[in-house]
């Protein structure tokens, strides 16, 4: 029979494009459903291997990509958010979830003249599922409801592609010339080569899994072919891990040391059990070997490995760790480096979101540490105190610019509404933490001066002082604690406290200028007393920003002057007697 290779060849990579770009799609949609919950997830593994071993296969089966979850775990372990060994009984979990893709496959290649079965092939409903995904992407307005969409949407693609590369070899079965080249293949050390390879290069073993069970359903493919290159397909998923251990620290390369050592060792153990029943049984084995297989066979043993294989490594979790330290070796003179956000996460954006997200909240808790060292040093000046609270004041820099970078190329990604609303909290907020520490520092120098020139304040500047020291310390408390939070109730005591800062403030200024005309106070002191008072007041105004942004975040809108009008006005019962009770609280005798 006459073959148009050409033509077969067409097909078969057009399926394959349409395979793995539905794959993308649907696994786009899956993460943006899932949101930041990934991240936390994953943050919350411990050393229970069991726990860390589903918790690997629901987010695998969640993201329906092994490769990326790897990938993930490599970019959260370079920068130090996970331990290495969080990571083994993930990995493991991760090759196990993998599997739910071959079996969804596998319906799809199922023969059967039962009606009920035939309608759990996929083939049956993807294109209502495309119609109803169109429908939700198109006209509801939920993000939510979208990406259900596109999951539905990616599904139908997925299938039609694996449809698509099943006709292209469906003709092979009369072919004698491929029933020839098939033969090579009886070789298993050449099978798991092939699969290895081809996988690599596609860096998809699910799509890798598909070709080969389009090749099954023509009927040439036997165990003694399939069960060696279903081996070196989960080999050859391991390429992509490989490829983004380029550049990291020693222990995110340990991670793609374990993730390709697993499916080594296991395909080993396979090898073995395999050339051991082969002498032992002889005909026998030789029989079933050549017996052929279909893709549901294909999906089962894809399973039987990744399931064995966990099993059989899971209790040497620590030894495959060890063997992964011992070939990534730490040299003494160097310290290990983490990355800040390593770029990696960008390639889940929910999780580097959420990542942003804890990052943000640690400025917050350096910003009003940076107050409250400055306020200690006001009234008690120590020059080691000082340096640390220039470093921390560094710190702050330094998440800005980082945290600013990384935000705005998330927030050019397709994401959810959820996570968009989480990159806009932050980027209103992390200027006004970085220029609360340029305050501590004004502060500081304010110190500096008082301290170097031996200067005090009078009895009533310093008890005046004290109270509004009182009422900024409550409310970068009251910030910290709502921002970290996302305590909606606590960030509305912002604003009236804000209020009263800054009737405390005029008020200070007015006793000062009472004060200096009376003599009481000079003009050198009137300069120190100005510049804290003024630098008091931008601290509130930055709380205020945050509270105001927080809030507005759940709005889905920043107008924050027309939300301040609103909160102002005499109807607002609550606004009024936070502000009263405030006043009362912090009132100058």
């Amino acid at each position: 029979m006459n073959i148009n290779y050409v033509q077969m060849i067409t097909f078969l990579c057009g399926g394959l494009a349409f395979f793995l770009y539905g794959m993308n799609v649907m696994s786009s949609g899956l993460e943006k459903m899932a949101g930041g919950k990934l991240e936390s997830m994953l943050r919350k593994s411990t050393s229970n291997k069991l726990m860390s071993l589903l918790l690997g296969a629901g987010i695998t089966i969640a993201i329906q990509s092994s490769s990326a979850m790897t990938v993930m775990l490599v970019g959260l372990v370079n920068s130090g958010i996970m331990q290495l060994g969080q990571t083994v009984g993930v990995i493991m979990g991760s090759n196990i979830g993998t599997t739910l893709t071959a079996w969804i496959l596998a319906l799809n290649g199922m023969e059967s003249e039962n009606v009920f079965l035939s309608l759990l092939k996929p083939e049956a409903f993807s294109l209502l599922f495309a119609l109803l995904g169109i429908a939700l992407i198109m006209m509801s307005k939920k993000e939510k409801s979208k990406s259900i969409g596109s999951v539905l949407v990616g599904f139908a693609v997925l299938i039609y592609g694996m449809e698509l590369m099943g006709d292209a070899v469906a003709d092979l079965k009369n072919n004698p010339q491929f029933s020839e080249l098939l033969t090579a293949f009886n070789n298993p050390l050449l099978g798991v080569l092939v699969g290895a390879v081809f996988t690599g290069v596609i860096q998809s073993s699910a799509a890798s899994v598909g070709i080969l069970m389009g090749f099954a359903n023509t009927g040439l493919i036997t165990f003694n072919m399939a069960a060696p290159i279903v081996m070196g397909q989960n080999i050859g998923t391991c390429v992509t891990a490989l490829i983004s251990s380029i550049g990291v620290n020693k222990n995110a390369k340990r991670v793609a040391v374990v993730h390709i050592s697993f499916n080594l060792i296991g395909t080993g153990i396979f090898l073995i059990l395999y050339f051991l029943a082969d002498w032992l049984l002889g005909a026998m084995f030789d029989n079933f070997t050549n017996t052929v297989v279909d893709s549901v066979w294909i999906a089962a043993f894809h399973t039987v490995f990744n399931v064995v294989t966990t099993v059989l490594l899971l209790p040497f979790s620590k030894l495959l760790e060890k063997f992964a330290n011992f070939c990534v070796r730490d040299k003494a003179e160097v310290t290990e480096e983490y990355s800040f956000i390593d770029q990696r996460l960008l390639a889940t954006p929910s999780v580097a979101i959420a990542e942003c997200d804890r990052k943000t909240r640690e400025m917050a808790r350096i910003a009003k540490d940076t107050i409250f060292s400055s306020l200690a040093l006001l009234s008690s000046y120590d020059e080691e105190k000082a340096k640390k609270l220039i470093a921390a004041e560094d710190e702050l820099d330094f998440y800005e610019d980082k945290l600013g970078t990384v935000l705005v190329q998330l927030s050019s990604k397709a994401i959810s509404d959820e996570d968009s609303k989480r990159v806009a909290k932050q980027l209103h907020t992390i200027d006004d933490f970085e220029r609360i520490g340029d305050h501590a520092i004004n502060l500081l120098k304010a110190a500096q001066e008082m301290h170097e020139k031996n200067i005090t304040f009078s009895s009533d500047a310093a008890a005046e002082l004290s109270v509004a020291t009182a009422a900024l310390t409550e409310i970068l408390e009251i910030t910290t604690e709502s921002f970290c939070k996302e305590d909606l109730v606590l960030a509305a005591q912002v604003e009236p406290l804000e209020q009263v800062i800054d009737h405390i403030m005029d008020k200070m200024k007015t006793r000062h200028v009472e004060r200096l005309q009376s003599g009481k106070c000079t003009i050198q002191l009137g300069f120190v007393l100005s510049d804290i008072l003024n630098n008091f007041e931008r601290i509130s105004d930055h709380c205020s920003n945050i509270a105001v942004a927080l809030i507005e975040t759940k709005q889905n809108a920043f107008e924050a002057h027309e939300y301040l009008n609103g909160i102002k006005q005499e109807g607002n019962p609550e606004y009024q007697t936070a502000y009263l009770n405030f006043r009362q609280k912090y009132a100058i005798k």
